[in-house]
């Protein structure tokens, strides 16, 4: 039986950190960042007295069964997979134009070279300015002759690829509890090589117009929800940003250790971001 709740640690971001760096380098990535680990209580929302919504948590649930098989294969999830995923965004949020962009493949295996270890912290992948901009050049390189956008939704589509149980699930921030929450700004720096010492922390030129995510301290206040033993057929939609800050516009999330599942096994996941657009009519 699956516990109605799971308590687990995770790894906020130290309330003295200063310099928040995420360096991309060909061998690796590396953050400056320091942590600071809390006790947090996860809910299974598949015992939740009611399904968890875009408009009012900022992450929804659905059921959306997919053609790929080989998600190794780089060309067939750019076209096969990205297609399935604007259609699915579409579907959900009404859009009318669904860009789809990047996308990572994920492992709770060690030593799994092919796939990056589980996102274990909470964050958004782009903080509040990053967002808006990346909306905007997307479009303008898509539709440079369009006719501009009233609304965009900036997502991912979160996919477990492994059976359950699941070794590290996703936990999601319910809205409301961290709407109040800063963000606070991870820059985002690529380069040939990982840098060491001092490197590390020297001033760069033009660093606050580099891209960002967003990291979070702890707040006891925030209410932290997980879909256990997901199949492949399901995928979590979560919200980056929402231009329309009316509704839940944003959902801070965590991958995290769920110790209680004995004969767990290694996650396996693809997330694959978007840009769905409400343009002018």
């Amino acid at each position: 039986m699956v516990p109605d709740t799971v308590d687990a640690t995770l790894a906020y971001l130290a309330p003295d950190s200063r310099i928040n760096r995420f360096f991309w380098a060909p061998e690796g990535r590396l953050s400056t960042s320091t942590t600071r680990e809390a006790r947090v209580r996860i809910r299974n929302a598949r015992t939740a007295p009611e399904p968890m919504t875009l408009d009012r948590h900022g992450f929804q649930l659905v059921t959306a069964p997919t053609r790929v098989t080989a998600f190794e294969d780089r060309a067939i999830v750019k076209s096969v997979y990205g297609a399935e995923v604007a259609r699915i965004a579409a579907d959900l949020t009404g859009a009318d134009a669904v860009l789809p962009m990047g996308w990572e493949l994920r492992s709770s295996r060690p030593g799994e070279a092919a796939m990056l270890p589980p996102a274990a912290r909470p964050h958004i992948d782009y903080d509040t300015p990053t967002a808006r901009r990346i909306a905007e050049r997307r479009y303008r390189r898509a539709w440079p002759e369009g006719p501009g956008y009233t609304r965009f939704i900036l997502f991912s589509l979160w996919r477990c690829l492994s059976p359950p149980p699941q070794d590290w699930p996703l936990a999601l921030c319910d809205f409301e509890s961290a709407r109040a929450s800063p963000e606070v700004r991870c820059v985002k720096i690529d380069v040939d090589h990982l840098p060491e010492g001092d490197a590390l922390t020297a001033p760069i030129a033009g660093e606050a117009e580099l891209g960002a995510s967003a990291l979070f301290t702890h707040d006891p206040a925030h209410s932290w929800w997980y879909w256990p033993d997901m199949t492949r057929d399901e995928t979590i939609f979560i919200t980056f940003h929402d231009s329309d800050h009316s509704r839940a516009w944003r959902a801070p999330h965590s991958a995290f250790h769920d110790t209680t599942r004995p004969n767990a096994i290694p996650r396996e996941s693809i997330e694959f971001r978007g840009c769905a657009y409400f343009t002018k009519k």
